[in-house]
């Protein structure tokens, strides 16, 4: 059959449902997952969860008739976050699982994030699994896979719930699900922590008739900024569509990013533990954040971005956290090593309720960098890479660069970033400086060669 290959991406499956993804690519991606498990000589069962997005429901019935046609027995867990699906890989007796979502993509897009083990497939993997449908590799001619449901919300809150305990004091908190799968978990999980919590858009609903779910772009923070401030709430908490991404704003409204979130993390995590261990970041963190590191005592590891290269380089780091610009948020010390906006929500309650403090005031004695928030430049992905391997050769013959992704070049007094999403066609930039002048020098320069290589910025 004929496919779209630039759907198999660097962490995923993702599509355009009804154009390049479609219920027959779900049916032959089961089968290639069943011939995937035959090439490594493992069976058993495969779970398999959806987000809330109305094509969820036809994906997953052509994916699990996919499986079940080539053998492999399923246990449907549902719609739930994406999260759950990974919290499910340690609870039920299954060899693997894939999640039917699109993230933080808009509602025509979905897609499928698969697990072998507890582990992401992404990379070769995900380009094997394209291979395996063009050469036809689904096994056949055995007897057909059963499917079970389980549902998994109550034990996940509980299980997070046990782990976090009631928070130590009252907090007023708002949280603003944006009508994303979080919305399914998040009211359960406010109440086990014991708060009396202001939800926001917390109906299932995933043509998000509100804004987009989607906590890294300022103006979809406009409801939660507006509550907290309403409210005299102290912290506000956002979600994405699928729940694995944390956004949050402070007690005046204002948003703290995620390179600052980790920071209350790391600093929690290297004071408890006690030791200099890894914590690792990506590409796209100002340079708060490993300065802060070193200073709680911690060895700072900038990174790729991406859920599936951060989450590989924390396990052979052995690290104890890390994070990302976007909101990804990776717990190895006290969770599962995955990363989940909801766990990530309750500890940072946690955190902030222990302290005692606003969380103004615990990042109040963090210098301050002028930044700008990440920046998505629409670029076709048959060009992105190649824009990006220019900027690389670029600006190293001018001024010293990081290339571990894309090209953060380093001006001594502040950084620019060009990089290649892996995930949607765009570029993504992001600036920082000591001063706003030196800010606007910096995105001019580097902006204006975007522009010649045919970017519009």
């Amino acid at each position: 059959m004929a496919i779209a290959s630039r759907i198999f991406r660097q962490y995923d499956v993702r599509g355009i449902v009804g154009q390049d993804l479609t219920a027959e690519v779900a049916h032959a991606l089961g089968g290639a997952y069943a011939a995937l498990m035959r090439e490594r000589g493992v069976s058993g069962e495969v779970a398999v969860g959806r987000d809330n997005r109305p094509s969820g429901d036809m994906l997953r019935d052509a994916l699990v008739d996919g499986l079940t046609a080539a053998g492999v027995s399923v246990v449907d867990i549902g719609v739930v976050p994406t999260p759950l699906l990974y919290w499910s890989l340690h609870h039920l007796a299954v060899i693997g699982g894939i999640q039917i979502t699109g993230s933080h993509n808009p509602p025509e897009y979905n897609g499928f994030k698969l697990c072998f083990g507890t582990e992401s497939l992404h990379g070769h993997d995900i380009q094997h699994l394209l291979a395996l449908i063009q050469r036809g590799a689904a096994p056949s001619g055995g007897a057909r896979g059963s499917v079970r449901h389980e549902q998994v919300i109550d034990r996940y809150v509980a299980d997070v719930a046990a782990r976090i305990g009631k928070l130590s004091r009252p907090m007023r908190v708002v949280y603003d699900c944006g009508n994303g799968a979080g919305a399914l978990v998040a009211p359960q999980l406010m109440r086990a922590l014991g708060l009396e919590a202001t939800g926001l858009f917390i109906e299932s609903d995933g043509t998000f008739p509100n804004h987009h779910p989607d906590p890294t772009v300022p103006e979809n923070l406009e409801d939660l900024v507006a509550a907290v401030k309403r409210e005299r709430a102290e912290i506000g908490l956002a979600f994405d569509g699928d729940a694995d991404r944390i956004g949050m704003v402070d007690g005046a409204g204002r948003i703290v990013w995620g390179d600052h979130i980790l920071i209350l993390y790391a600093r929690d995590v290297l004071e408890r533990t006690g030791h200099a261990q890894p914590i690792i970041f990506d590409v796209k963190c100002s340079q708060a954040l490993p300065d802060e590191i070193r200073r709680a005592g911690g060895v700072p590891v900038m990174w790729k971005t991406g859920h599936s290269l951060i989450k590989d380089k924390m396990k052979e780091l052995e690290a104890p956290l890390a994070g990302e610009m976007s909101g990804h948020m990776f717990f190895r010390e006290g969770f599962y090593g995955h990363d989940d906006a909801l766990y990530g929500a309750a500890r940072l309650l946690r955190i902030i309720a222990d302290s005692g403090c606003t969380v103004d005031e615990l990042l109040a004695d963090v210098p301050h960098f002028v930044s700008t928030p990440e920046i998505r430049v629409d670029c076709d992905d048959t060009r992105k890479f190649e824009i990006v391997r220019h900027a690389v050769d670029h600006f190293r013959a001018r001024y010293e660069v990081i290339d571990v992704d894309g090209v953060r070049v380093l001006f001594g007094d502040g950084w620019g970033l060009i990089r290649a999403s892996n995930t949607q066609p765009i570029i993504v930039t992001r600036f920082e400086a000591r001063t706003p002048q030196r800010l606007a020098e910096i995105r001019g320069e580097m902006e204006g060669w975007l522009r010649q290589q045919g970017a519009t910025v």
